[in-house]
């Protein structure tokens, strides 16, 4: 029962975040969940205690980006996922969202072969991984300012990844970080002077709950 209300909460946050064709995501999501749960018994790839936080901490937390950055489910935008783990938000934005262009980027080859795997697995088109530090990619040909959205969960602070990812980003391009309200505080006036003369404008989203008591959560944007 647990699971079922779990998944429900989901469907009502699926609208709340202008994915049409829910049903369609969450059998996804479950095909996904039984890959990582797999792959966890092999790999350390991420903590899920069991199926309600996976649909509360790691599904509906991925997709939270959308119901304050809309234009994310409908314009064709290349999303960079900074530090991409087992491939959230990557995988479920990816899935959500198939007009965008995603690259899952990490440094941990077993996390961006889980994510490799799940993409041919789950079908997704519109992902590609990188195996590497996304600090070290502006030193490739083809790197610099090739997105418009660079995005990071739970990675670093707000300074080291503006510094370590600037150049990733377009001119017209947008920052934008999944903090939590206490992460914002403690972080937000050290970005602010590492970018004062780029002259970008730090903004925060209000703060909202997860569903399921897992938290609250808040964007920290430019």
């Amino acid at each position: 029962m647990q699971n079922i209300n779990a998944r429900f909460e989901l469907e009502l946050f699926c609208v709340q975040c202008h994915i049409a064709d829910y049903d369609v995501f969450i059998e996804k999501c479950l095909n996904l969940y039984s890959l990582l749960t797999v792959a966890n018994q092999d790999v350390n790839l991420t903590r899920i205690e069991d199926e309600s936080a996976f649909w509360d901490r790691h599904i509906a937390d991925s997709i939270a980006i959308a119901m304050f950055f809309p234009e994310l489910t409908t314009a064709s935008l290349a999303l960079a996922d900074i530090g991409c783990g087992a491939g959230f938000p990557a995988i479920p934005l990816a899935m959500a969202f198939p007009q965008l262009k995603i690259t899952a980027i990490d440094s941990i080859a077993k996390k961006t072969r889980f994510v490799e795997l799940a993409a041919e697995k789950l079908e997704i088109r519109n992902l590609e991984v990188v195996t590497a530090r996304s600090k070290e990619l502006p030193h490739k040909p083809g790197w610099c300012e090739r997105f418009d959205i660079v995005s990071a969960r739970a990675v670093a602070d707000a300074r080291s990844l503006f510094r370590e990812n600037r150049q990733l980003l377009k001119k017209n391009g947008k920052f934008i970080f999944y903090k939590t309200p206490d992460q914002i505080t403690a972080e937000i006036e050290e970005v602010r002077k590492a970018s004062s003369k780029y002259g970008l404008n730090w903004q925060t989203t209000p703060a909202f709950q997860l569903p399921g008591g897992s938290g609250q959560r808040q964007f920290l944007f430019t």
